[in-house]
């Protein structure tokens, strides 16, 4: 049986009502999520073995979080409970032509202070078949760093395959390192790498003409960013970028293409408007992907199932991705009515 470990940080989320603006009024929403703990939830919801590793603290807030990863199946065993904090982040959803905003409040969090000493990792890898990380741990601080890079180490020395959510995130990357100096080492021990056009060329020191802002992407200059990627570590078997078409806060074309070196696939294009949150969608689009590479016929449809499963997070409130196996096979195969299922 496969076996799937994701690896990060969750955090405690707490967002504005609706569309307000941060402290328009004294309520907060609060819910939890992170990059790597959020594709456990997809793969779990997909029906598959999921583990997720981390830090957190041993208290009320710790124990609610292992409880709602557990709520929706994820296997909480590798979890460490150590720490004084579960990092924080807030935030403003965005509206039209108003961008979201976070805030994050993560520094000194259970998993910023773990070491390598605190994982054993034979319990981590027994039975594992697939590792995900991304790029968000290895830019909270020097020893999540070191643990990112231990763990991909590790994982490789099993033959585990890895992917490797790039995540650029210019707010974090503020303990003396710079994301290129951290990933392109971290990558060396990657099979499968997902992003977009930013964090390819952010965290990875590369340089390509994209325009992002236009709501207009150009097919071609994504294929030879893949292309670029994949010369630039020959060890990927395969790079798939996501294409954002932002009209506004509120409408998205969603769309991705990916390469395995051989052959180069575009996918069918999503029209999102009235977006819900589109956080987490990234997440959902390498659950979907993960799904794929091991579940389906081939890459083409490994693609149009992570981008189907991503284009339907963005109709579900909060970071996880709460959509089924059956409603990404639907979407697939056409139903976009949104009609009442009965």
């Amino acid at each position: 049986m496969q076996r799937y470990i994701t690896f990060g940080e969750i955090m405690l989320r707490l967002k504005a009502p609706g569309r307000e603006r941060l402290f328009q009024s004294p309520y907060l929403e609060a819910t939890f999520g992170g990059g790597e703990a959020n594709v456990a939830v997809g793969l779990a919801r997909f029906g598959l073995d999921a583990a997720f590793l981390s830090a957190i603290p041993d208290n009320a807030v710790g124990t609610a979080c292992i409880g709602e990863l557990r709520r929706h199946g994820v296997d909480t065993s590798l979890v460490l409970r150590k720490g004084e904090r579960l990092g924080i982040y807030f935030l403003e959803p965005g509206a039209n032509q108003r961008p979201s905003k976070v805030i994050y409040d993560r520094e000194y969090s259970a998993i910023a202070q773990a070491s390598v000493d605190d994982v054993d990792w034979d319990k981590v890898f027994e039975g594992a078949t697939w590792f995900h990380i991304s790029g968000i741990t290895p830019a909270i601080s020097q020893s999540a760093a070191d643990l990112s890079m231990e763990a991909v180490k590790k994982a490789k020395n099993r033959g585990v395959t890895v992917s490797c959510d790039l995540n650029f995130r210019k707010k974090l990357w503020k303990y003396g390192k710079t994301a290129p100096e951290v990933m392109t080492d971290l990558m060396q021990y990657v099979d499968v790498a997902v992003g977009n056009e930013e964090d390819c060329q952010k965290s990875l020191g590369m340089k390509a003409e994209m325009e992002i802002e236009s709501g207009k992407l150009e097919v071609e200059k994504y294929r030879g960013l893949t292309e670029k990627v994949l010369d630039l570590f020959p060890n990927l078997d395969r790079v798939a970028i996501t294409m954002r078409e932002s009209h506004s806060a509120d409408h998205n074309g969603w769309s991705a293409v990916l390469n395995n070196g051989d052959d180069f696939f575009v996918s069918k294009h999503y029209e999102i408007r009235n977006i819900v949150d589109r956080v987490g969608t990234g997440d959902s689009f390498a659950a979907g992907l993960i799904y794929g590479l091991t579940h389906l016929a081939g890459d083409q449809e490994a693609l149009e199932f992570a981008v189907a499963a991503s284009c339907l997070k963005h109709s579900i409130p909060g970071d996880l991705p709460l959509v089924s196996l059956e409603e990404v096979e639907g979407l697939m195969k056409g139903s976009v009515s949104g009609r009442v299922q009965r």
